[in-house]
């Protein structure tokens, strides 16, 4: 399989409301995370960080121009690769351990990396059995109603339990801006890894609801304006409702 140079590795396409989407489009669409840069006027956040095998310091200048947060929605192998790679790091108190001790299992690592993931390989030494996430201790534990402070824009951290137990959203109500994490996003959604809990996501979608969202930004496939958001959510509860009823 091809390796790409480090510098063809990420994406980067700016948006509007001073979002930047990163990514690393040669991982297939389905693993592949969104990476989501906020510019704010004191301070930048960073929501999830890709798979790490290629550095977004070092190939992302974006990254370094301000002083800026690395916010996980959640611990899994494809957000947290580069959180080692930022001084501040903040993520869920239910998945502090994990971002700080990771392994092949506890990240989903295992099973899912494989080269099937790819389109065309990192560059050397990248191996697909070898990866591994480092540790990356959190510098912030968020709670449910913590808000996340850029000076001018303000974040409120949702705990949306369900994909997994520490899974947040960040909501800007100024703006309506919601980053989901992969509790929503407009692509198969998964509900059955190791700590995933149906009970917990059907709340926390009932919870999502109520939130008067313009746009969502992912954590995988493109963003979606505020009435597909809707409707994602209803479907995906009235098919729990069907299947309840059919039990």
């Amino acid at each position: 399989m091809e390796r790409i140079a480090p510098e063809n590795w990420y994406k980067v396409q700016r948006l509007q409301d001073d979002v930047t989407q990163i990514s690393e489009p040669h991982i297939k669409e389905f693993y592949r995370c969104n990476i989501w840069h906020v510019r704010g006027r004191d301070a930048d956040m960073l929501v999830d960080s890709g798979m790490g095998v290629v550095s977004l310091r070092q190939w992302v200048p974006l990254v370094t121009e301000r002083s800026l947060t690395a916010v996980a929605s959640h611990t899994h192998f494809d957000h947290i690769g580069c959180h080692h790679e930022f001084e501040c790091r903040a993520v869920h108190a239910a998945e502090a351990d994990l971002l700080a001790q990771p392994t092949r299992a506890n990240t989903l690592a295992d099973p899912y990396v494989t080269d099937d993931i790819f389109e065309a390989h990192p560059p050397e030494p990248y191996c697909s059995k070898c990866y591994a996430v480092k540790a990356a201790p959190a510098t912030r534990i968020l709670e449910d109603g913590d808000v996340i402070d850029l000076g001018d824009r303000h974040f409120e951290v949702i705990h949306t339990p369900g994909h997994s137990p520490g899974g947040i959203a960040l909501f800007e109500k100024a703006t309506g801006i919601l980053f989901s994490g992969d509790i929503l996003y407009d692509g198969p959604l998964i509900e059955d890894t190791y700590h995933s809990d149906a009970a917990d996501y059907r709340a926390s979608m009932k919870r999502l609801l109520d939130y008067p969202v313009r746009i969502v930004h992912g954590g995988h496939f493109p963003s979606f304006d505020g009435e597909r958001y809707r409707h994602l959510i209803r479907t995906w509860l009235d098919g729990k409702s069907a299947s309840a009823s059919s039990a």
